[in-house]
């Protein structure tokens, strides 16, 4: 068992080159096999450093994998590894029309189960997510590339509260799927 792994960024963890764009394919089979390396399991009859060293690797190892696999928190680590600190509970957009959009949105999401037909609603604003969400995620990449950290962390807030919409309407989906059977 190396000790590498905790001195590792999670890039190099996973093999992966320092970029916002990252193939989850690679970063499920990375984490696989990394598991397959230092899962605790694997060191049942160990000594007790031994074990305290396997949890450690396997708590970096899932805090890597769940930040890779985040477009927010991915984005986020990024800035972290150029040496800017940017707390999410702390970041809010100030783009005034990006706000209203969103207030308006939620609004509707409250009142969607007066719509005829709610789930087919729903669809539809969890495609529009998807789309300004890729966008986005784009755009943070190209000012990420090209050290526009201001629009980069600009970026960050916004699709943060993207993620938060796409949750929200995901958590409505089942509900009323829920309601529905």
């Amino acid at each position: 068992m190396s000790k590498d792994i905790l001195n590792s960024n999670f890039f190099e963890l996973f093999e992966l080159p320092v970029s916002y764009a990252v193939d989850l394919d690679q970063v499920r089979q990375q984490y696989m096999e990394l598991q397959k390396q230092v899962h605790p399991d694997k060191f049942a009859n160990a000594s007790d450093q031994e074990k305290r060293l396997s949890m450690q690797q396997t708590s970096w190892v899932n805090e890597a994998q769940t930040t890779l696999k985040s477009p927010v928190l991915r984005a986020t680590y990024l800035l972290k590894l150029k040496g800017i600190d940017f707390n999410l509970e702390n970041e809010t957009t100030m783009d005034a029309a990006f706000l209203m959009q969103q207030l308006e949105m939620r609004e509707r999401l409250e009142n969607i189960k007066q719509e005829s037909d709610p789930l087919a609603v729903l669809d539809v604003m969890a495609k529009e997510i998807k789309i300004s969400t890729k966008e986005m995620m784009e755009s943070f990449s190209a000012c990420y590339e090209s050290d526009q950290i201001d629009d980069a962390r600009e970026l960050i807030r916004k699709l943060q509260f993207m993620q938060k919409a796409s949750n929200e309407i995901n958590a409505l989906t089942a509900d009323i799927e829920d309601e529905l059977l």
